[in-house]
């Protein structure tokens, strides 16, 4: 903490503890919502809270707990509730203007915690957290699949989304998807194999499994997204350097209330002919600015990898801007 930050310590009353419950949360989920998105830290014990942050934003992280108690105490307060009284009164502005004071990002899942390595893994954690739509985009072994897929593990863990899914374009890298044996979901699966091998690690392979027979878990190649619209769900799209543009929007357009979305892809890893544009490098050009959307740049210096990888990575980009000039 630095000495600018405010401390605010006030009383909810009554004291009452259904109440103060529906405030919280199922494991506090509504108050760590309102923490990642105000940038701000909120302790209590009982009715008796401390807010902390940067004046402007302890100031309303107060008096929107305060109001929020008021309205607990005659409906169920739920993740889209908190959602839309974050969106009111410029909060997520005041969220952006003090996020180089926000808390680093810690996930706990089945592996124990899981943190950012580095700045921009950081950033990307963080980003995940205060945005509806994400873009990690990068070369290969800079976290940004896995660290995705623990943000959705945690989601799911917290009951902040009711269902994982994820996504992938049916782009053949060479291989062709028709010699492979069964439907159009069980030929996208092979290629899903580094977003099932981060939900093992997260979750164990019998838990995956059984949550994928309950569809809490689906796995869905992306032309089986159009038409549908997802709420309360957190999904993941891999591997989006190989949509189109059309396929880009078409996604990001499925996108509900309660829902989280995040976009991985390597721009340098295009499996698209060569005259299509690639719908991720599109949206890279189109969305920068656009509220609510996030986007991480990821490069050699964020692979975490085996040394090799990112001398490797470096070699290649060095010989692509050689082709350039």
């Amino acid at each position: 903490m630095t000495a600018s930050l405010s401390h605010r310590d006030f009383l909810l009353e009554p004291d009452d503890a259904e109440r103060l419950a529906n405030l919280a949360g199922a494991f506090d989920a509504h108050l760590r919502q309102i923490e990642l998105r105000m940038g701000i830290e909120i302790a209590n014990r009982g009715n008796v809270f401390r807010v902390i942050g940067e004046p402007d934003a302890a100031l309303a992280g107060e008096r929107l707990l305060r109001q929020l108690y008021v309205d607990a105490g005659e409906q169920t307060l739920t993740p889209h509730e908190i959602d839309a009284r974050l969106g009111e009164a410029n909060l997520d502005q005041l969220a952006a203007e003090t996020a180089a004071q926000a808390q680093e990002v810690a996930i706990k899942v089945k592996r124990g915690t899981v943190k950012g390595r580095g700045a921009n893994q950081a950033k990307y954690l963080h980003a995940i957290a205060t945005h509806d739509i994400n873009f990690g985009i990068g070369p290969a072994g800079t976290g940004k699949t896995f660290l995705a897929v623990a943000s959705a593990v945690e989601a799911l863990n917290t009951s902040r989304v009711q269902r994982i899914v994820l996504v992938r374009p049916a782009v053949e890298a060479g291989e062709k998807l028709g010699f492979l044996p069964g439907d159009l979901s069980q030929k996208v699966d092979p290629y899903l194999r580094p977003l099932y091998d981060a939900l093992y690690e997260m979750l164990g392979v019998e838990k995956v499994a059984r949550l994928i027979e309950k569809s809490v878990i689906e796995i869905a190649p992306l032309a089986y997204m159009r038409g549908r619209t997802l709420n309360d769900a957190y999904v993941i799209l891999d591997e989006a350097q190989n949509t189109t543009i059309e396929q880009m929007k078409m996604f990001l357009t499925r996108i509900g209330f309660g829902t989280t979305a995040v976009v991985t892809g390597d721009l340098s890893q295009t499996d698209l002919p060569r005259h299509v544009k690639s719908g991720l490098r599109d949206a890279l050009e189109v969305l920068q600015g656009v509220d609510g959307i996030s986007f991480t740049l990821f490069n050699a210096r964020d692979v975490v990898r085996h040394p090799l990888v990112a001398r490797i990575v470096r070699a290649y980009e060095a010989r692509d801007d050689a082709g350039r000039e």
